[in-house]
């Protein structure tokens, strides 16, 4: 695995933020979507382009106002009166690596335009389904203490980003080098070397494949996501879909730490990423200020953790 160079060559740009970089990189070649939900200005954007730079991926933004419409973000048939007749004009989402940027300021019926795409990794226009390049991943963000102009994302579609994740704040030390970069650098702009590839991406996600774990460890997973269904804190738990989520990423973490099996801490490390975003709490909850992500961490501390060699 190469993803050890691809994290510190990332880890150029992006500042005293490993674990979350090794937390995207897991979604990256568990063949997700990631959603960055955080206050304004921590580097959600530097990161998913990056990422882009880093894997030698192509690179599109997509800014999500209230007035985009589906297809500003799919592509339309526009026609051509030279040849008298409509052609297909790509939009953005024919790429690798796409940002969905503010995407809970776009109305329901355009963030509905990337579900297709997100699940299905095709586009229908006209119809006519066109494939999207592989790999095909939204790294999409939102600010999660903003609300006036901004409308929530359905839960089918939460449901299909691999993770939630938040950036944070830096902390002091990384915080004053983050400053004497950017004074060396003379620029805002952060340009990295290319050290992958897409067929090289395409080959570690198949590597992926052969990580393995234990039944034991499915087992295990089974029992968080089932325990999520029957909390009564919780309206509607995760659906196996999280199951495969926490299996694919456990693999991936693994991997890119250089190990051919699954430990039980891979699990519980990427268990809040992987299911908290998935969970619809009792309303009275949050009068309580208790989130998803501390349901998730009291079911990890419930549930026991089998015993297995690697």
């Amino acid at each position: 695995m190469r993803a050890e160079e691809i994290l510190t060559t990332i880890e150029q740009a992006v500042v005293g933020k490993h674990r979350l970089l090794e937390m995207v990189m897991a979604g990256v070649l568990a063949g997700g979507h990631l959603l960055f939900e955080d206050a304004p200005g921590l580097g959600k954007t530097l990161v998913a382009r990056s990422f882009a730079q880093a894997l030698g991926l192509d690179f599109k933004r997509v800014q999500f106002t209230p007035d985009l419409l589906p297809g500003d973000v799919t592509g339309s048939d526009v026609f051509d009166r030279k040849e008298d007749r409509f052609r297909f004009v790509p939009g953005p989402v024919f790429t690798h690596v796409l940002l969905a940027d503010e995407i809970n300021r776009a109305t329901p019926k355009t963030q509905s335009a990337l579900l297709e795409a997100m699940q299905e990794f095709q586009v229908s226009i006209g119809g006519i389904t066109r494939p999207l390049a592989e790999p095909f991943i939204v790294m999409a963000t939102q600010n999660p203490i903003e609300f006036e102009g901004t409308f929530p994302l359905p839960e089918a579609q939460i449901d299909r980003f691999i993770m939630r994740l938040s950036v944070g704040y830096p902390e002091s030390a990384d915080e004053v080098e983050i400053v004497r970069r950017r004074e060396r650098r003379h620029t805002d702009e952060v340009t990295l070397p290319s050290v992958g590839s897409r067929e090289e991406i395409l080959e570690m996600r198949a590597a992926v494949e052969t990580v393995h774990i234990d039944p034991d460890l499915e087992a295990y997973i089974v029992a968080l996501v089932r325990r999520t269904r029957s909390e009564s804190s919780v309206r509607i738990g995760a659906s196996p879909r999280g199951a495969l989520a926490l299996l694919k990423l456990s693999r991936a973490l693994a991997a890119i730490r250089r190990r051919d099996f699954v430990l039980p801490d891979d699990i519980k490390e990427l268990a809040v990423a992987g299911l908290a975003h998935r969970l619809l709490l009792e309303p009275e909850l949050w009068a309580k200020a208790i989130t998803a992500e501390d349901v998730v961490r009291s079911i990890l501390e419930s549930v026991p953790v089998p015993k297995v060699s690697g």
